[in-house]
Parts: structure tokens; C-alpha cells; sequence
């Protein structure tokens, strides 16, 4: 089995741990507002300085999202995005040569993993330059054949601790999981939130004094505040709804400015931890 210490998502976070730094995990849905634009904003992202990014594969029926990723994944599928097409796309963007240390995380609904077949499905994530991939309809008792293919692939398989999980079951997802811990933030859908639950920020800290995986927590980070007080805790906040709402906001404008724009907006929530 292949390991996993040249992959770009484990290097990512031992270089921050080693620097002493957090970060931020900018989520963008594949292929909205088009596929180029998703190739142009991890470029920029990564030019800003972000290590880790997540993109969501479109999906009709999704699980978690709120209505601004939903809306972003109709509109992408409606365009006619394929997972085929959005392979092509991150392989394009890491033959190009630029953010060659920028990890990219796919989040996908196993539906779409199961119907390529697991095993092919993370081979062809391997080989396009994906580096790990989130499967959040895939609870533990049925992830081992995607532990194996991704181990397999050398790729990480980031499984997530919903804030209701008891705490045997968290430490027993955060031994499964490589590259990091995804740990939602709070119950319910996706979406920009003032401030998290204090009893969240509490258990983060738990966890990661219990647990060698990095800990990163999303739903409901929306500001440079809120990454600041995550961050205090856990080693990245994941920001999905609020980057997505500025592209939905800027996508009418040329792609150079609408890449600009979301760009400051990921510098501002990365200020805090600069």
C-alpha cells in the first residue's frame, strides 16, 4: 500500500504544524459558475496562500448543503458537469504547473463513487491530482472498502464527527480518518452562521488533545472572527457557504474580477492567521 507522506494533504498540514500556523479550507463547487473559473480560483487561492482546498462534486440529491451550495450544484449540473469533466479539469489545472503544493479534496456522494466503482473511482481521483477525498453519506461501518481504496491510491480518506457523535465513536472516526478530522461544527445543513455553539469550540479542543490527525471544523464559518476562534482550537476552518454566496454575487462580472473579488474575500478570512 502505497504511503502517504508525500501526499500533498498530509504535507500540507505537517508544514503548518511545523510553522506553528492554522489555515483555512476555502470550499468551491466544480464547474460553477463554469469549469475555468474553478480552475482560475484555485489558482488565486493558492497564489493567497491557501494550502488545502475543497471542491464539491456536484450532486442532485445532496445530504448536508444549504440552499447557496445546492443552488451552485443544479446550476453546474444544469451546464452539463460530469465528475469525467471535472477530473479534466484538476488534471489540466496541475499540468499547468502553478499551486503544484496545493491539496485539493474532493467532496462526493459515495452514489457517485459507487456507480464509477470505488476502487476505479479513487484510482481516477489519484491520477487527475486530487489528493483525499470526503464521502459524507458513508458512515464508518461501511467505509472499509473506501479506506482500502484510498490507502490503495494513496489518496486520504477524511471522514467527519457529527457534534452529536459520542466520544468512543469520534476517537474511532479520527483513527480512520488521514489527512485530517472533519468535525461539523453544528446538526443541521450548510450555511453562514454570526457565531458557533460554545459547547463546539470546547469539543474540538477535546479532540484534539486526544487525537495525532489534524482537527478542521466547517458549517457555519463565515468571517474572519469566527476562523480566528476556530483556529484557536483546531488546525483549519473549512468556509463553504460564504465563498460560494461571493461567487453567486461577483459571477456576472468578467472572470478576472470575480476571481479577484473571491480572492480578497479568502485573504480576509485568512488574515487573522497570518
Amino acid at each position: 500500500m502505497p504511503s502517504l507522506e508525500a501526499n500533498r494533504l498530509v504535507r500540507a498540514f505537517a508544514d503548518l504544524r511545523a510553522a506553528g500556523k492554522k489555515t483555512v479550507i476555502p470550499f468551491i463547487t466544480a464547474g460553477y459558475p463554469d469549469l475555468g473559473a474553478t480552475a482560475a480560483l484555485l489558482g488565486e487561492f493558492a497564489r493567497r496562500g491557501v494550502r488545502v482546498c475543497e471542491l464539491g462534486i456536484p450532486f442532485s440529491d445532496p445530504v448536508a448543503d444549504g440552499p447557496v451550495i445546492q443552488s451552485s450544484y443544479t446550476q453546474a449540473l444544469e451546464a452539463g458537469v460530469t465528475s469525467e469533466a471535472i477530473f479534466e479539469m484538476v488534471r489540466g489545472f496541475r499540468k499547468g504547473g502553478g499551486a503544484a503544493e496545493l491539496a485539493l479534496v474532493a467532496m462526493v456522494s459515495y452514489s457517485i463513487v459507487f456507480r464509477r466503482g470505488v476502487s476505479r473511482y479513487f484510482a481516477d481521483a489519484r491520477d487527475a491530482g486530487f489528493d483525499g477525498l470526503i464521502i459524507p453519506d458513508l458512515p464508518l461501518e461501511e467505509a472499509a472498502d473506501a479506506e482500502l481504496a484510498a490507502g490503495e491510491a494513496g489518496l486520504c480518506n477524511v471522514m467527519l464527527i457529527a457534534p452529536t457523535t459520542s466520544l468512543a465513536r469520534r476517537l474511532e472516526i479520527a483513527r480512520h480518518s488521514r489527512g485530517f478530522v472533519y468535525y461539523i461544527s453544528v446538526a443541521g445543513i450548510t450555511g453562514a452562521r454570526d457565531r458557533l455553539p460554545g459547547e463546539t469550540i470546547a469539543a474540538v479542543a477535546d479532540l484534539r488533545r486526544r487525537v495525532d490527525t489534524p482537527v478542521c471544523v466547517g458549517f457555519g464559518i463565515s468571517n474572519a472572527a469566527t476562523v480566528e476562534e476556530v483556529c484557536n482550537v483546531a488546525d483549519g476552518a473549512i468556509v463553504g457557504s460564504a465563498i460560494v454566496k461571493r461567487i453567486m454575487e461577483e459571477k456576472d462580472k468578467t472572470a478576472a474580477q470575480m476571481v479577484a473579488e473571491v480572492g480578497d474575500f479568502v485573504s480576509r478570512l485568512l488574515s487573522p492567521l497570518l
